[in-house]
């Protein structure tokens, strides 16, 4: 059986994927100071859409095969060197951010948008914690709510402290040469290598270097990017010897730090709303860019390009 956390990226996946098709739909949400109410109706009927979506897909679909056991726990904090908490606090971000868009967009105040439109992450990715919880070979994971709950106080910390969402959480995503050596455990291609390679994922946070109020000669949605990645996993806590039958390959895990510069989307001008849009909705995706990396390794790597 695949570690459990597999299973939760793909559930979240879907419910991103649905998210995403619907703000782009919509045209990728735009602060709005007039409310919209006919826009509103329609945001709340696809949040509880989501919601209930993603409960009968776990329900029906995920856990339909697997077997019910009394409630209890799972203690993943040191599984995968924390990559997958970032992953968590990812996901969460991405939905509170645009369920506070999309409530703003609608012309709802700031204060209630963040009431009602920010806990949207916690909210979908609770309901897989609780289900994890019920099943053999999952468990409830106190680890994985605090990511959860990181992810969406980042959308309402923003808001509170700068009045727009200036730290950004990005990933950026390149199939590791792990996975060609890992006989499908990591993935067979590079779809499946996005649910399945942990060595593939990183994690960043983004930020401005200069505000556009300054008088620097830097245009303003230039950003600085800190990175969180971690490489030599074949497995959640320990590297597995065999996979299939085949003998998988000796790898050292180790943690990798890395600073890249990277681009705001949301500040590059535009005067056509279908880029307004297109560049609004790679929001939270980090630009390959060079960037140097200092691992647990006591090591320190450049890269030409980073992806």
């Amino acid at each position: 059986m695949l570690p459990y956390t597999h299973a939760e990226m793909k559930v979240t996946g879907i419910i991103l994927a649905l998210i995403l098709i619907f703000s782009w739909k919509q045209g990728f949400p735009q602060i709005s100071d007039t409310l919209d109410r006919k826009k509103l109706a329609h945001i709340i009927i696809a949040e509880s859409a989501f919601y209930a979506g993603g409960i009968s897909y776990l329900q029906f679909v995920w856990y339909q095969d697997k077997e019910r056991v009394p409630f209890h726990f799972y203690n993943d904090n040191q599984g995968y060197l924390q990559v997958d908490k970032f992953g968590h606090a990812f996901g969460a971000y991405m939905e509170s951010y645009i369920g506070y868009k999309w409530l703003r967009s609608a012309g709802v105040k700031r204060n209630k948008a963040l009431i009602y439109g920010s806990p949207l992450g916690l909210i979908l990715q609770t309901p897989i914690e609780i289900f994890d919880g019920l099943y053999e070979g999952w468990g409830f994971s106190w680890g994985d709510m605090f990511a959860n709950a990181a992810g969406s106080a980042l959308v309402v910390g923003n808001e509170l402290l700068f009045k727009e969402q200036l730290l950004k959480l990005k990933f950026s995503y390149w199939r590791s040469s792990y996975a060609k050596q890992a006989n499908g455990y990591l993935g067979d291609n590079f779809l499946e290598s996005l649910f399945l390679d942990y060595n593939a994922h990183t994690y960043w946070l983004s930020f401005p270097l200069v505000t556009s109020s300054s008088q620097s000669p830097l245009p303003d949605w230039l950003n600085l990017s800190v990175g969180y990645s971690a490489n030599g996993m074949f497995g959640e806590f320990t590297n597995r010897h065999s996979y299939r039958g085949v003998p998988l390959p000796e790898a050292e895990r180790y943690r990798q730090f890395l600073f890249s510069l990277d681009v705001d989307w949301t500040k590059v001008p535009t005067h056509s709303r279908f880029l307004r849009a297109f560049l609004d909705a790679l929001v939270f995706i980090k630009i390959p860019f060079p960037a140097i990396e200092l691992n647990s390794k006591g090591r320190v790597r450049l890269y030409g390009i980073y992806f």
